[in-house]
């Protein structure tokens, strides 16, 4: 059976990159659609924090933020070098601050983080701020009976079970206690939430990775595009040179569909492929991911079997979280990132099996995860610790373990928090060196009577300050670890997102193994081999680029639809 109708462009999974194609094809008059195998959109951005890393946006200027062209590539070629085709980096820093002003005029805003520092600001070029944007709040309820189809977040980033709330919003709750403004935001937001549950499942108020989601999923429905949701794609369809099409199952039956200006590859990588994770990452393989479980590189290998070639091996191939995992009541495993809130903060260490500290540990946590694995060689560090004491998990928690819990031992019960009165005891129980980990803690205490971390250099960057407390002296990411009980949590290597994908140029466009382009076929997001060559330049990093050669792919299909009708025209 074939859609006789057929689309001009169609787009392989409905995430970020997905949707920013189809939604930039729709605004470029194109008649597009959307495929996803699943019955939600979102994929792995509905969980992420939505954030998009844009150097040169627009709204800095206005926070008196100085930023260009020249520095943003001089910071990305100390970060990546050779590791990635330069013109790749140069394409994203002259395309990514027009796309997120064409999102934003198709009612996809951002608003930019103006103290949130690039992740190596050693490196020539790094900002202390303003390269990175969060999406605004959507309300779901705009969706009316589709809001059921944008993908929720993990439970574990959720409060009361599906009440959301921002990086900057849990910063400020924290402070219920003392602080009025604090305890009114709370009102408001467990107001609205409850509200909510009486008509919804959770709540409506979207924000992070689930508000730039819904936001592209409302624009692109305003826009006329079409999303299929169930739908499995079984092949490309080839005729020549060029991909024309797609063959799938929809509702039990085979599909053909034509797609007369090209076929986006979207599905997000393959961090959710047991058998590709083994073939590609480091030892010891990570064997779990916070990623969408439809991220099994499906969508690489139809490519491939059009001719389509994977881009170098380097860094891993994969994007890093160092993560905690937990056994769900339903069974199923909980994943939780360790991403800011707890190992910037003063009062914790993490350490390798000899009890010893292996990193910086308010590092990022991709730079985090290297130190893991660069340790492993010398001494088991995976897992690692994350050590405290009971003052810092009042405080600040630890993974699972919420701020302010009064019933830390329902924790300790269920396995993935250990407790002991003393650091031998505790040492015993996680199975660590007991003298190794009581040197170590010692030896940290010092540092933070001092301020200054002499073995790492913890607290002397800006992007460590940010991730700390504040309010902490003389060091906002050093703290004593003297109180006890002491606690321990086992992080492990978890990739957030692949960095190996499918060779493509400055405009999305899949290469084959001569470097030509197969026309008709884009590939976006972690489905196209890093621009960045799998190093992390800032937060939203990732979401950055898929929006960008989402809508670049979008922009090449559409020109080139235009270019026959030019010809005749003539």
């Amino acid at each position: 059976m074939s859609d006789d109708a057929g689309y001009d462009l169609i787009a392989i999974g409905a995430g970020a990159g997905g949707l920013t194609a189809a939604l930039v094809g729709a605004l470029a008059g194109l008649r597009v659609l959307v495929v996803e195998r699943s019955a939600q959109v979102g994929g792995t951005t509905a969980r992420s924090s939505g954030s998009v890393w844009v150097p040169g946006n627009a709204q800095q200027a206005a926070l008196g933020i100085h930023d260009d062209r020249e520095r943003a590539l001089r910071y990305l070629d100390g970060l990546v070098g050779e590791r990635a085709e330069r013109a790749l980096r140069v394409r994203y820093l002259d395309a990514a601050p027009r796309v997120l002003d064409l999102l934003a005029r198709a009612g996809v805003p951002f608003r930019v983080y103006p103290h949130a520092p690039d992740y190596r600001p050693d490196l020539p070029g790094a900002l202390a701020g303003g390269r990175s944007l969060e999406p605004l709040p959507f309300d779901g309820r705009r969706l009316g009976a589709r809001f059921a189809r944008v993908r929720d977040t993990l439970p574990e980033f959720t409060v009361f079970g599906g009440m959301m709330v921002t990086r900057g919003e849990v910063a400020r709750l924290l402070r219920v206690p003392v602080s009025p403004p604090a305890t009114l935001l709370a009102l408001r937001l467990v107001a609205r939430y409850a509200l909510d549950r009486l008509r919804f499942p959770r709540g409506t108020r979207l924000v992070l990775g689930n508000a730039l989601i819904a936001r592209l999923y409302a624009a692109l429905l305003a826009q006329g595009g079409e999303v299929w949701f169930d739908v499995t794609v079984s092949a490309l369809v080839r005729d020549g040179e060029r991909v024309t099409g797609v063959t799938l199952l929809r509702d039990g039956a085979p599909q053909v569909v034509a797609a007369r200006c090209g076929v986006v590859l979207a599905g997000g990588g393959f961090p959710a492929n047991a058998a590709l994770r083994a073939r590609h990452f480091p030892a010891p393989v990570a064997d779990a991911t916070p990623a969408y479980e439809g991220c099994d590189g499906e969508t690489l290998a139809l490519a491939q079997r059009v001719g389509a070639v994977l881009g170098a091996p380097g860094g891993g191939n994969a994007l890093w979280f160092p993560s905690s995992l937990a056994r769900r009541r339903d069974g199923t495993t909980a994943v939780f990132p360790h991403i800011v809130l707890d190992r910037g903060k003063p009062g914790l260490v993490a350490v390798d099996a000899a009890g010893a500290r292996f990193v910086d540990e308010a590092a990022p946590y991709h730079e985090f995860v290297r130190a893991m694995y660069a340790a492993q060689v010398r001494v088991a560090t995976i897992p690692a610790w994350l050590i405290c004491d009971r003052r810092f998990l009042w405080r600040y928690g630890l993974g699972l373990v919420r701020p302010h819990e009064l019933r830390p031992g329902r924790w300790v019960r269920r396995g993935y928090l250990h407790r002991a009165r003393t650091l031998d005891g505790l040492a015993a129980a996680i199975g660590v060196d007991a003298a190794g980990l009581q040197r170590t803690v010692e030896r940290h205490n010092a540092f933070a009577r001092s301020g200054v971390d002499d073995d790492f250099g913890k607290g002397a960057n800006v992007y460590d300050r940010w991730n700390g407390d504040p309010q902490h002296r003389p060091n906002p990411c050093l703290g004593p670890i003297d109180r006890p009980p002491y606690f321990a949590v086992a992080v492990v290597p978890t990739p957030l997102g692949t960095s190996l994908g499918l060779r493509t140029d400055v405009d999305a466009r899949v290469l084959d193994e001569r470097g030509a382009p197969i026309e008709g076929l884009y590939a976006c997001g972690n489905d196209a081999d890093a621009a960045f060559g799998g190093e992390y330049p800032g937060a939203g990093a990732q979401l950055g680029l898929a929006l960008t050669f989402g809508a670049l792919a979008a922009e090449h299909a559409a020109r080139a639809a235009a270019a026959p009708m030019r010809s005749a025209a003539g």
